[in-house]
């Protein structure tokens, strides 16, 4: 296997090379620390994210799709900021177990690094750095976006009357974890695809940054997601479960009752999650056309605080019951 830093050129470097003078890279790979430029009147936006095998991915999930999730997740966050993505960083731990030759491990990072680095492409994104060590499987990515001063999204600007809406469509991810553990492996399945292969709403959250009041990405689910929201703005929140946007094919693959649930909990789904005033919806959708992406109304927020769910009784006791996904438990209480 290849020495540390010649993996990491070999693999990671050589292609970010000729954008990294052109994207405010003064300084790139090479040196302990990369040099960047943000520019004039901008203010610089930063999250990190952890993928780890068998917890965020299967470890039997392609390279490809595991490079692409990694960088995917984490510029998601960007998305909710309405944030334009322009630099990451990762680190790679990589288990040399997992790979019987050195034939075998090229073959993997070179998928791997395919899947990063074609979403890096699509979405005006260098890599500046990073690391690799051995252990195992985990990507930690490191994205950094720019936005004009003072127009960041955030979590805490909803008020009561508000309108909730979502892009896209909800359930997805759940039920492409389903498929996946009944052995479905296909990629082109759309509910694997939104599993593996999540799109992050850079876009959406650029379009939507002087019109949404507060946003973030669904990523532990809708309601353990919009609780936060919840909490930053001290509002309530009435949920219309029959206007919940259902991912295509997943009612037909787990049944409408457990297709609301993996829509309202199941997580990895990744749209973005925002409340604006009622004015302003019309507007908002115009934007989102052109994208080819949707923008359902879901429900509104409230003066009393909690969460409640018009629709089904048992799901809307569900809802209203539902305290959210706990990383370190695994579970929902």
């Amino acid at each position: 296997m290849l020495a540390e830093f010649d993996l990491i050129r070999r693999y990671f470097m050589s292609s970010q090379e000729a954008s990294a003078a052109s994207n405010g890279v003064t300084l790139g790979c090479g040196d302990d620390a990369t040099l960047l430029l943000p520019q004039a009147g901008q203010q610089l936006v930063v999250s990190v994210d952890t993928s780890v095998v068998d917890v965020h991915f299967p470890r039997e999930a392609s390279a490809f799709a595991v490079g692409h999730r990694a960088l995917a997740v984490a510029l998601s966050d960007l998305a909710a900021m309405g944030a334009t993505s322009r630099w990451c960083l990762m680190a790679l731990t990589l288990d040399q177990r997992q790979f019987t030759n050195d034939e075998a491990t090229h073959a993997w990072l070179t998928d791997y690094a395919r899947g990063f680095h074609t979403l890096c492409q699509q979405h005006a994104t260098t890599l500046v750095g990073g690391d690799v060590t051995s252990g195992a499987l985990s990507i930690g990515v490191t994205v950094m976006g720019e936005l004009p001063v003072g127009e960041a999204l955030t979590r805490s600007g909803a008020q009561a009357g508000d309108l909730i809406a979502v892009t896209g469509a909800l359930g997805g991810g759940a039920g492409g974890l389903a498929l996946w553990q009944q052995g479905e492996r296909d990629l082109a399945h759309p509910l694997l695809s939104r599993y593996l292969l999540p799109q992050p709403r850079l876009a959406a959250g650029l379009a939507l940054r002087d019109l949404a009041t507060a946003a973030l990405d669904i990523s532990d689910g809708l309601l353990a997601d919009l609780a936060h929201i919840r909490d930053a703005s001290q509002v309530g929140a009435v949920i219309a479960l029959d206007a919940l946007p259902l991912a295509d094919e997943l009612e037909s693959s787990l049944g409408r009752e457990a297709a609301l649930k993996a829509a309202l909990s199941g997580g990895d789904d990744y749209e973005l999650l925002v409340t604006l005033g009622a004015d302003d919806v019309a507007e908002a959708q115009q934007r989102l056309a052109p994208l080819g992406l949707a923008l359902t109304v879901i429900g509104h927020c409230s003066e009393a605080l909690g969460v409640t769910a018009s629709g089904q009784s048992e799901l809307s006791r569900y809802v209203s019951g539902y305290a959210g996904w706990q990383h370190f438990s695994g579970e929902a209480p």
